[in-house]
């Protein structure tokens, strides 16, 4: 391959139209063009811009005995739609996937506007045109004049919707993030439905490891019922001035929030973290559902 190497391991791998039931085990490489699959008796080669869906973890039923750690990709051929399963140590598998996305998102001009909210009120700001830059879960977009970025972990929820930015009908992902106290939502929008459904995939594999991290987490009703409180009340407003219990209860409560990293002290008063946030959107949707 006369192209510059980006991955390049030995691993496993599997494609739903093979001549056989079982992986092979081969050469992975891939380029910032194509992704070349080479076994014994099978070499199979993917181009980037055919690639339409990523997925980590994810393995088809029928493969689940044979896989473990995997990435799966899923691309156009002249013939349909195709779908190949990678796997590698753990390690190895997560550069992989990391890689795979950078070289799909890095460079690619998106229209931005940030923010569109801040602290729940709608902002008037301009739409720009910018370059977005993935490394190490951080987003940046950078629009020549400035630039800013996404922290992923603190990402709290996101959508995909349809945009009218710059004058032109998109599919956009609207972005909710506390970069401090103070939670925003941004806008991202894309010209191209692939490459917007794979930054959706990154950020939902991102979104992913914060929902799994608070999946052990045990909550008592007080405790929900305080994060509850935080969030209706809004900003600058004083926790014990709006739970319907005793204050130093109340308080004891709090400062249990604060040790599992739920709540935290601003300078208008007690707010939510990006977790804390997770943990309220993921409560308000059992009881909407």
């Amino acid at each position: 391959m006369n192209e510059r190497v980006i991955a390049d391991f030995v691993g496993r791998f599997y494609l739903t139209d093979m001549e056989r039931n079982e992986p092979v085990r081969g050469r992975v490489v891939l380029s910032p063009k194509r992704l070349v699959l080479a076994g014994e008796d099978d070499k199979v080669t993917v181009p980037m811009g055919s690639m339409f869906d990523v997925s980590v973890g994810h393995v088809p039923p029928e493969m689940r005995e044979f896989f473990s750690d995997t990435v799966t990709i899923a691309y156009n051929t002249d013939e349909g739609r195709r779908m190949v399963v990678v796997e590698g140590d753990g390690d190895t598998i997560e550069k992989f996937a990391t890689v795979l996305f950078k070289a799909h998102l890095n460079g690619r001009e998106v229209t931005v506007e940030h923010p569109a909210q801040r602290g729940g009120r709608v902002v008037d700001s301009a739409a720009k045109r910018a370059r977005l830059t993935v490394s190490d879960g951080v987003l940046t977009f950078d629009s020549g004049d400035g630039s800013f970025t996404i922290d992923l972990a603190t990402v709290t929820d996101f959508e995909k919707e349809r945009r009218t930015l710059d004058g032109a009908s998109q599919p956009a992902l609207s972005v909710s993030h506390v970069p401090s106290t103070t939670s925003l939502v941004s806008v991202i929008a894309l010209s191209s439905d692939r490459v917007m459904n794979l930054l959706g995939r990154y950020l939902r594999l991102e979104y992913s490891d914060i929902v799994e991290s608070l999946s052990d987490l045990s909550l008592s009703d007080e405790e929900v019922q305080v994060l509850l409180a935080i969030y209706s009340a809004g900003e600058g407003v004083d926790p014990l001035e709006v739970v319907a219990a005793d204050a130093s209860q109340t308080a004891m409560v709090l400062n249990g929030l604060r040790e599992k990293q739920l709540v935290v002290d601003g300078d208008d008063g007690t707010e939510l973290t990006p977790k804390g946030r997770v943990v309220v959107n993921s409560r308000l949707e059992e009881v909407n559902n």
